[in-house]
């Protein structure tokens, strides 16, 4: 078998000369492939468990707080079973969707060359961790979008109407968004800025919650006789679980163990934080009370805003984003129910579609190094950055509000959308699952 060999010429800067050398190309192959990092690699499997943790028990035990007693293991299961369907439908070829470009449509979707892990083993590589790593890390996103839109629709939907809308939401609004953002599709050509998930996650999920709001219609009793929380206690030990796993759905997204992945989880805390303190003024002042159930909504609100600019800008633009999202969704609690009579039942276009809306415009605008950030996208002044942001978001909300009509006219159609009045007025523990949260 021939050997081909290379010439290389290496700079010796002490001495002003050179040193040339011939080497293998065999070898030269071996030093360019990739390889992984165990720092990276650790501190993805790390961020993986943390993102999975903000959905089971993090979101289950958010959620769950909020409902009337009578609901509370509906919600638990609710959020529990979409967890394991998008899983499977991850494997099944939603990633490859997101992110295989074998496709011959790149710039719209992915192709289903990766479906089930097909060519994908232990020795793959992306970037600098395995790819079966990133796989992981990616699905546990895929499993938190989904479960979010489940706060809109709660104490009223059928179980089987769940489990078929999440599945083909999850085929056809999130793998095709995903694509356009980070897997190579047109929004990413475009420059459109999205760290860990502001139109990926937030605007997709919080625009498909009004649909389904609107499709499903409200509660028996809105908006005159609705029950308040039955355990805010509980609420906030979900908000604290959710809080923490931020860090990875953040940091993590920097897909690697440095200064980038350091800046986000600073920026995530000082969002979180001031947006909790902005929201429990506003209600103090308006309402005489600050309340536990406001004050962590405030925090869900600071981390849903920061997440598309976390890669992006530094502390000061952080605790601007933080102080706008709380006040701006706290507005939107008190427009969409008490002014539309959308019974969007945990807020999920308020705080998350909100917060996704915001964030991602003020990544356009706050990225800028004497804020502390990391600079506009090269060539664009802050005009152009911001105008290509409200690009994103519009292509983002018009297609999951499109995509999840036909979706919820589909699941109507079949297994229907709604319980009955006396299964609602039961409460879903007992009509739907046979089992009770608690023995009262």
């Amino acid at each position: 078998m021939p050997i081909f060999w290379s010439f290389i010429c290496r700079s010796m800067v002490a001495t002003s000369t050179a040193a040339c050398l011939f080497v293998p190309v065999d070898a030269l192959a071996q030093v360019a492939a990739p390889t992984i990092s165990d720092g990276d690699t650790a501190w993805l499997l790390t961020s993986t468990a943390l993102v999975l943790f903000m959905t089971v028990p993090g979101l289950a035990l958010f959620y769950g707080g909020l409902v009337r007693a009578q609901n509370v293991l509906s919600v638990l299961m609710q959020c529990f079973a979409v967890s394991c369907l998008a899983a499977v439908l991850w494997l099944a070829g939603v990633y490859s969707l997101s992110f295989d470009n074998g496709g011959g449509a790149e710039r719209w979707i992915g192709g289903m060359g990766k479906a089930l892990l097909n060519g994908v083993g232990a020795d793959s590589v992306s970037g600098s961790i395995p790819e079966t790593l990133f796989f992981m890390f990616q699905m546990t996103f895929a499993i938190i979008t989904p479960g979010l839109i489940i706060g809109a629709y709660v104490e009223r939907i059928r179980f089987p109407a769940v489990l078929m809308f999440s599945g083909l939401w999850l085929i056809l609004v999130y793998a095709p968004v995903t694509h356009w953002v980070w897997g190579g599709g047109w929004l990413a050509d475009m420059g459109v800025r999205d760290f860990a998930g502001g139109l990926v996650v937030h605007v997709t999920a919080g625009c498909s919650a009004l649909v389904v709001v609107a499709m499903l219609g409200n509660r028996r009793g809105f908006p005159n006789d609705v029950k308040p929380p039955h355990n805010p206690g509980m609420t906030m030990i979900g908000a604290s679980m959710l809080w923490v796993g931020w860090f990875g759905f953040n940091a993590g997204s920097a897909l690697a163990a440095n200064g980038s992945a350091a800046m986000a989880m600073t920026v995530t805390q000082i969002s979180a934080a001031s947006a909790s303190l902005a929201w429990m003024t506003i209600e103090w002042i308006r309402f005489g009370k600050p309340s536990m159930v406001g004050l962590v909504t405030g925090t869900i609100a600071g981390l849903a805003t920061i997440t598309p600019a976390s890669g992006f800008v530094g502390p000061a633009g952080a605790l601007i984003i933080g102080v706008i999202a709380g006040v701006v969704c706290f507005g939107a609690v008190q427009v969409v129910k008490p002014i539309f009579k959308l019974d969007d039942t945990l807020d999920v276009f308020a705080v998350h579609g909100m917060g996704g809306i915001v964030g991602t415009l003020l990544t356009g605008a706050l990225a800028v190094p004497f804020l502390g950030g990391v600079g506009l996208p090269e060539g664009m002044t802050v005009g152009q950055s911001v105008w290509t942001q409200v690009v994103g978001i519009a292509a983002t909300a018009a297609w999951a509000v499109a995509v999840s009509f036909v979706i919820l006219k589909a699941v109507d159609a079949t297994v229907g959308l709604r319980v009955s009045d006396e299964e609602e007025f039961e409460g879903l523990d007992i009509s739907t699952h046979g089992e009770r949260g608690y023995e009262i």
